[in-house]
């Protein structure tokens, strides 16, 4: 027990339980909670088995982990984070860095003024399709890309949310989908330049956010764009990838499995199937955070990473609100 680095997951919503029931499986990790909700450490309790439980942050951060999993809701992230950084301990901080590009910026200095790893839970890097679609990229085997687009529907996520947050918070939708701007930044290497979105509320649901279906376009300074298509309606779920490249295609389809490689100069459509677990995508980010925290690796989604895709968001929200094209402050 002495031997391991002790790691306090910070927030037991559905992510956070799924953080310390994974993080609990490594023999090289003792696992801790914080929580304040009673009907919350009850059920992670029972879920993961009895490990201690701090009810105070300061009181935990007193007692010097090794590392801290901040996954409560967007608003705490930067002021959990930083006051983590400035007691010296790393942090491995879920998406959305921040729901705001000032805190963003403010837990990026905290990061580098501490000299502590801060890493953003992107966990989509270690799907098995988006690394093979980001090869495919690499090897320039469509050529020069001209156009992506991304399609994420998931009306399952409002009727799993247990507090409900996304009908409260205007632009929910936006912050809780920055994997796609992030993904779109792993895979191009490009920051988009400007962010024109539009967006609605609409349909007879039970369930509902302010907006509940939102178009973005980002313009890049290369010749590309791209779209990037977010809905809390459709049931079942889509996560879709498209890229066009000049000497072909290829389409990434994530709740089906498969990928679908189009070559100009052979007309050929090729299929590849891939198997995900979900599990181990969080097993894997969690294994590159404590090698980063090691000094073994660079951070998968470092603080600088973390920031484009926040940006994004925050332009597009800014946009969405006052129907103009909003440049990318970063």
């Amino acid at each position: 027990m002495d031997n391991k680095k002790r790691i306090v997951v910070v927030g037991l919503g559905s992510i956070g339980r799924r953080h310390a029931r994974l993080l609990k499986e490594r023999n090289d990790v003792a696992v801790e909670l914080f929580e304040l909700d009673t009907e919350a450490i009850a059920g992670a309790l029972k879920e993961i088995g009895d490990i201690p439980v701090h009810n105070s942050f300061d009181g935990m951060l007193a007692t010097r982990p090794y590392a801290v999993v901040i996954a409560t809701p967007h608003k705490l992230h930067a002021e959990q984070t930083i006051r983590s950084l400035e007691a010296e301990t790393h942090v491995f901080c879920e998406k959305p860095m921040s729901d705001n590009l000032c805190d963003a910026k403010r837990m990026q200095e905290a990061a580098e003024k501490a000299g502590k790893i801060l890493a953003i839970g992107f966990q989509l890097h270690f799907h098995p399709g988006l690394m093979r679609l980001k090869s495919l990229l690499q090897e320039q085997i469509i050529g020069n890309v001209l156009h992506t687009h991304v399609r994420v529907g998931t009306y399952i996520t409002l009727v799993n949310s247990k507090s409900r947050y996304q009908r409260r918070q205007h632009g929910a939708l936006l912050f809780d989908y920055a994997h796609q701007p992030d993904i779109l930044y792993w895979l191009l290497g490009d920051k988009p330049t400007a962010v024109y979105a539009s967006a609605i509320e609409g349909g007879e649901l039970e369930f509902s956010s302010n907006p509940n279906v939102v178009a973005i376009t980002c313009e890049y300074n290369s010749l590309l764009l791209s779209t990037i298509h977010l809905n809390y309606v459709q049931m079942p779920e889509r996560h879709e990838y498209e890229i066009i490249g000049d000497k072909g295609w290829i389409v990434l389809n994530c709740n089906e499995s498969y990928l679908k490689i189009a070559l100009a100069a052979d007309g050929q459509i090729r299929t590849e199937s891939f198997t995900v677990d979900r599990d181990a995508l969080y097993r894997s980010e969690h294994t590159a955070f404590l090698d980063a925290a090691e000094g073994r690796r660079s951070p998968e989604s470092s603080a600088n990473d973390g920031l484009v895709s926040v940006a994004v968001c925050q332009a597009a929200f800014n946009s969405w609100k006052n129907g103009q094209c909003e440049k990318v402050a970063i």
